[in-house]
C-alpha cells in the first residue's frame, strides 16, 4: 500500500460522505416515482451531487479533486444505490467522468477540468473526424449518454487520423455546441431515470488540445504533453479498471434495499390461501433471506478482490493490466450484477402479487438491476468467457 493510499484512508472522514450520499439518495427516492415516468431526474439530485462535492472526489488533485481512495468511494456509491440505483448511476459517473480528461494535452486538462462543471461521455468509436484548418470537425450520433442533461462537457468516441493513420480518439466538446443536438430517445425497461439519452453532432469544431487519444490512456496510462503529478492517486492505476471499480458497490446497494424490504415485508405479511400463516414463519422464505443474505456476502467479497487489486496497481504506479488481471475484474463486476439481478427476480416472485405494482420499489429495483446487467461492462456471458480463455493463453475481450 503507498503512502498515498495510506495517509487517504486514515483522514477520510466516512460519516461525512456517507451523510452527504444519503442525501443525494434521499433526494433521487423523494422523486423515484416521477423521475421514472418522466425519463429523468429533476435537476435536484445533480444539484445534490456537486454541492455535496462527490463530482470532485475522482478527479486529480492538480485540478482541485479531493481523491479519497477507491474503497470510501464504492462506499458512497453503494449507499447511495441502497435508495436509488439510477441515482448511483448517475453519483458514480459524474465523479469518475472527470478521470479521463486529465489524460488531455495540458490546455484540455484546463479547459474541461478547469470550472469544475459535469461532464458526459459516451466511448463507443460511433464518430468520425475531418481535419479543418488546425483542428477537426466531429460528425455522429451517439446513444446512452448519461448525465448529458446535467452536463457542460461531453466526449464522445470516433475514429480519426491525426497524421499517424486511423486511431481510437474521443473528442470533447461542450454540450452548449449550437452543432450539437440531444435526442430524446431513453425510453427504457429501467434506469430510467439517468436521463441517458442520445446525441446527434453535425460538424462541432474541434481543437487538437481538445481530443484524448486512446494510445495515451490505454496504451501508455500517461497523460499527453506530460505535466503531471506521477505520484497522484489517478494516474497510478488502469484508467478503465478504476473507471468500473463502483459498478459491483451498485449492485451491492441494490442488494442491500432488497434484503431490507424482503426482510420487512415477510415480517409483516400473512398468507390468506395459506391459512392466514404469517409467512415469516414459512420454510420457504426463511432460506430465501438466509440465501440473499449469504450472496451479498460473496458480492462483498469480490468487491474487496476488486479494491484489492486497484490498490496493488497504485503501489506498483502500474497502469497497464495484463489481459488476465483486466478479465479478472470484467469477471467480477459481471457476476456482481448477474447475482443482483437473480436476487431481485427472487425477491419479487417471493413476495408475490403485493409487489408487482408499477413503481413498487421492489418491481422498481428488479427492472433497474436488469438494466443494469446489461451494460457491456458487465456483460456475463462475455466476460466469464473472456477470462476463461486468458486461463488457457486465449485471447481477452479487446475492451473491457
Amino acid at each position: 500500500m503507498t503512502m498515498t493510499n495510506q495517509l487517504t484512508k486514515e483522514t477520510v472522514d466516512m460519516k461525512h460522505w456517507l451523510e452527504v450520499a444519503e442525501r443525494i439518495g434521499q433526494v433521487a427516492e423523494a422523486e423515484a416515482l416521477e423521475a421514472d415516468k418522466n425519463g429523468h431526474f429533476s435537476p435536484k439530485v445533480a444539484e445534490a451531487i456537486v454541492e455535496g462535492g462527490i463530482n470532485k472526489l475522482m478527479r486529480s488533485e492538480q485540478y482541485g479533486g479531493t481523491f479519497i481512495g477507491v474503497e470510501p468511494f464504492t462506499k458512497i456509491v453503494r449507499k447511495v444505490a441502497s435508495h436509488s440505483m439510477a441515482a448511483a448511476w448517475l453519483t458514480n459517473f459524474f465523479a469518475i467522468h472527470d478521470i479521463w480528461p486529465g489524460y488531455l494535452p495540458p490546455k484540455g486538462r484546463e479547459d474541461v477540468l478547469g470550472k469544475h462543471e459535469l461532464i458526459a461521455d459516451v466511448f463507443a468509436p460511433l464518430g468520425r473526424m475531418e481535419k479543418d484548418g488546425d483542428g477537426y470537425r466531429l460528425y455522429g450520433q451517439w446513444n446512452f449518454a448519461s448525465g448529458v442533461l446535467w452536463s457542460e462537457w461531453i466526449g464522445l468516441g470516433a475514429m480519426a487520423d491525426l497524421g499517424e493513420g486511423l486511431e481510437y480518439v474521443m473528442p470533447v466538446l461542450r454540450t452548449s455546441d449550437p452543432n450539437l443536438k440531444l435526442i430524446e430517445n431513453w425510453d427504457t425497461l429501467g434506469l430510467r431515470s439517468t436521463g441517458s439519452n442520445g446525441v446527434h453532432v453535425e460538424g462541432a469544431y474541434i481543437p487538437e488540445h481538445l481530443i484524448l487519444r486512446g494510445k495515451d490512456i490505454f496504451g501508455l496510462g500517461k497523460p499527453a504533453g506530460g505535466e503531471y503529478d506521477p505520484q497522484d492517486p489517478i494516474y497510478r492505476m488502469p484508467f478503465m479498471q478504476m473507471f468500473l471499480a463502483a459498478f459491483p458497490a451498485t449492485s451491492l446497494g441494490a442488494m442491500d434495499r432488497i434484503i431490507e424490504i424482503f426482510q420487512e415485508r415477510t415480517e409483516k405479511r400473512v398468507r390468506v390461501f395459506n391459512g392466514g400463516k404469517n409467512e415469516k414463519n414459512g420454510s420457504g422464505s426463511q432460506r430465501v433471506l438466509a440465501e440473499m443474505k449469504i450472496q451479498r456476502r460473496q458480492v462483498e467479497g469480490l468487491m474487496n478482490r476488486y479494491i484489492e487489486v486497484l490498490e496493488q496497481f497504485q503501489e506498483e504506479g502500474r497502469t497497464i493490466a495484463t489481459e488476465e488481471e483486466r478479465m479478472e475484474l470484467f469477471a467480477i463486476r459481471s457476476q456482481a450484477a448477474k447475482m443482483a439481478a437473480e436476487m431481485a427476480l427472487k425477491a419479487i416472485i417471493t413476495l408475490g402479487g403485493t409487489s408487482i405494482f408499477k413503481g413498487d420499489p421492489v418491481e422498481l429495483f428488479v427492472r433497474d438491476v436488469i438494466a443494469f446487467a446489461s451494460h457491456p461492462t458487465q456483460l456475463w456471458e462475455d466476460a466469464m468467457g473472456s477470462y476463461g480463455s486468458t486461463q488457457f493463453g486465449g485471447p481477452a475481450h479487446p475492451t473491457w
